[in-house]
């Protein structure tokens, strides 16, 4: 390893504080209104018309520059593997949704499309998704129960069901609510509620998706098995589902567990076998492709599903239904559903696509991708579509066969079409435990992310913990109410990093002007300099004075007392600077009424904060420009004590939080206090507190640093 080659640097500048900066930077006065911000903002331009547009219609920007030779091969074979493995999905998941099966199929077509057309990601497949789907059947069979359908069968004797009226009322309530859950997603996409983003870090994604992994898993255990265990919802559903697969095991059809044992090794194999051949094919085996039509091959030779029971997807309707208005009149009964689809459904694709954003290195806009969701979802109410999501075992096929863009989306689109009109008959004989198989090797991905668990601990035991509660509670309490619980616990972290960060002394690295830790670098002589890792707001402020009277023996507390104490002596001589900074406080009012907001300078000018006594040059650009000035200071004061003997003790604490409170007390031969208490609201982010204290003799001086500022105050 060859050594860098030292290069060093010499500055020689005056010590600069806030005022001289402001001198030097000479900056304009001229204040920004609303009113010009809100027309610059509505103003209309060429470029700005261009951008808009390209935001909203990303397929504009990125479709003109598809790469044919590199990408059509791998989103050829990625979109007729995910189209046919709509195929079954969609009519599993109608089911789910208690409509009839062929629903499934529209809901697979229709918001693909309007996706492919919107969307920011390049590799989530959008369509039916078995949590909206449960969602979905909740809602219908509460607004369409059986008994609202029931009518007497003069043969029988008995009641009997209406099935058509009955699945004709839950069709239109599954396109209701799904209307509705569109609009509101478009509605949160306008008011940029992607922010929400923000706070699916990293270890959340991984750990929800690995739960949500496990629910996938389960949910296919039934085809693996040949088995009809009970449909189980709400927390603990797949503890239920587990416990019920148990108790039926007994009953495994023999023939379909060999069916998929069979098509869980092939895939492994030829996988294994793509992952060594690597670069040397141009593109890779379709394995999955070829294990379907293979499958339905040998299903419909052998007969499986008669001989064998082996459960095959069966009957597949053909023909499309024209456009319908939704009903109107069920918006008020579905408003909570739909609100809750709309955060559910945003939140499982976003958390997705931003995993395959960070894989292959590009942004998923949030915003557009809740529009580009609801417009989904509105368009597909209109179509008699249930709400849709994004599939994470479509999306591992879709990556894993080589889709690259949203062509592969439109092509399973197109596959679907293609069946539901003309082919669907050809795969009524594919066997389900096929299909479950594919699922199974696609998600050894997500199963391998438990090993974030020891890496977390190793760096961040608050981010591991989040991994973990994310997992648990998403494998409890389900998707839709496990990625609400995570996101709670995770913002519950934030507060517990602000309230409980660590605090430091620093010292001065060689002849520099760093500053790392005591324990790794010498303290400046009479300089205690005093760093938090968090920011100090009212959360953290008693925590952050323990920790300063602790690490610097500055009590705090004992300096108030002693300030209360000479009040009544300081009144008469602070009676006219008090009357004259009251004056200056109410002009700064008036001005700041019609201010937007600025820096921590400008807030503090305008909140009346600087006087007689605390004026700009107790700030400082930097740590090492508060540090020279402490010392020039000490070694100043250090005559002056010896000659007059005089006492002096200065004290400026600033609690950074919704209320400011700065204390400044003297002591000389003739007593002069100044006391000037401030209430100024002020949002900081991602900024360390830095405390200096300075001592000589008697002398103390406290500094700290706001939003990249020293203050200072002798």
């Amino acid at each position: 390893m060859t050594e860098r080659r030292s290069v060093g640097y010499s500055v020689h500048r005056e010590v600069l504080d806030e005022g001289a900066v402001e001198e030097m930077a000479e900056k304009s006065e001229v204040k920004v209104t609303l009113s010009v911000k809100v027309k610059e903002s509505l103003r209309c331009s060429g470029p700005r018309m261009k951008s808009l547009i390209l935001g909203f219609l990303p397929i504009l920007s990125w479709l003109p520059r598809y790469p044919v030779r590199d990408n059509a091969v791998g989103d050829l074979v990625s979109g007729i593997s995910v189209g046919i493995m709509q195929l079954p999905q969609g009519m599993a998941y109608a089911l789910l949704a208690a409509v009839p099966p062929v629903y499934g199929l529209y809901s697979s077509f229709y918001p693909v499309l309007v996706y492919f057309l919107f969307g920011t990601s390049k590799h989530i497949s959008v369509g039916t998704y078995a949590v909206m789907s449960v969602m979905i059947g909740g809602v219908t069979e509460r607004l369409a129960p059986d008994a609202d359908f029931l009518s007497w069968d003069n043969v029988s004797n008995t009641s009997v069901v209406d099935l058509l009226s009955r699945d004709a009322e839950r069709v239109r309530v599954a396109a209701a609510v799904t209307f509705m859950s569109g609009l509101f997603q478009i509605l949160l996409g306008l008011v940029h509620f992607g922010f929400v983003v923000t706070y699916l870090s990293e270890p959340l994604v991984r750990g929800y998706t690995t739960a949500a992994a496990i629910h996938v898993v389960v949910s296919q255990l039934k085809y693996t098995f040949g088995i009809s265990p009970a449909r189980f919802s709400g927390p603990f559903s797949l503890i239920y589902t587990v416990l019920e697969v148990c108790y039926l095991l007994p009953q495994t059809n023999v023939g379909a567990l060999v069916v998929s044992i069979v098509a869980i090794v092939g895939l492994i194999l030829v996988k294994e076998l793509n992952n060594y051949l690597g670069k040397k094919l141009p593109v890779p085996i379709p394995v999955e492709l070829i294990a379907i039509v293979v499958a339905t091959l040998i299903s419909w030779q052998v007969n499986l599903e008669d001989k064998y029971g082996v459960d095959v997807v069966g009957l597949i309707p053909s023909g499309l239904q024209p456009p319908v208005l939704p009903t109107a009149s069920l918006f008020g009964q579905v408003i909570g559903d739909a609100f809750a689809l709309s955060v559910v459904g945003y939140g499982i694709a976003i958390s997705l696509g931003r995993i395959f954003a960070l894989k292959y290195g590009y942004k998923v806009d949030a915003n557009q991708e809740l529009i580009a969701l609801g417009l989904s979802n509105s368009v597909g109410g209109i179509f008699q579509c249930f709400a849709i999501s994004c599939s994470m075992s479509r999306t591992m096929v879709q990556e894993s066969t080589g889709g690259k863009t949203q062509v592969a989306g439109a092509l399973s689109a197109v596959v679907i079409l293609f069946i539901t009109l003309w082919i669907g008959t050809l795969f009524e004989d594919l066997p389900k435990a096929v299909l479950a198989a594919i699922i199974y090797v696609n998600l050894q991905g997500m199963m391998k992310q438990f090993k974030d668990i020891p890496a977390l601990w190793r760096t961040s035991r608050v981010d591991m913990c989040v991994w973990v509660a994310t997992f648990i509670l998403t494998v409890l309490f389900n998707p839709d109410l496990g990625l609400a619980a995570s996101i709670a616990f995770s913002l519950l972290t934030v507060i517990f990093r602000t309230q409980l960060p660590s605090y430091s002394l620093l010292g001065r690295v060689g002849d520099t002007d760093l500053y790392r830790p005591v324990e790794e670098y010498n303290q400046v002589p009479g300089v205690v300099i005093f760093r938090s890792s968090a920011t100090l707001y009212f959360a953290n402020a008693e925590m952050y004075q323990d920790a300063l009277a602790e690490k610097t023996g500055l009590d705090i507390t004992s300096i108030l007392s002693a300030k209360k104490k000479l009040e009544a002596k300081r009144k008469r001589q602070e009676k006219k600077e008090a009357k004259r900074a009251r004056k200056d406080a109410k002009k700064d009012r008036e001005r700041d009424t019609c201010l937007p907001p600025a820096g921590v300078v400008e807030s503090l000018q305008s909140g009346g904060f600087f006087s007689g006594q605390v004026t700009k040059a107790c700030l400082f650009s930097t740590n090492h420009d508060a540090v020279l000035h402490c010392l020039s200071e000490r070694t100043d004061g250090s005559h002056t004590d010896s000659e007059s003997e005089e006492e002096v003790t200065h004290t400026h604490t600033v609690t950074h939080a919704h209320t400011h409170t700065h204390t400044h007390t003297h002591t000389h031969t003739h007593t002069h206090t100044h006391t000037h208490t401030h209430t100024h609201t002020h949002t900081h982010t991602h900024t360390h507190t830095h405390t200096h204290a300075c001592t000589s003799h008697m002398h103390v001086c406290t500094c700290l640093r706001l939003c990249d500022i020293s203050a200072c105050c002798i």
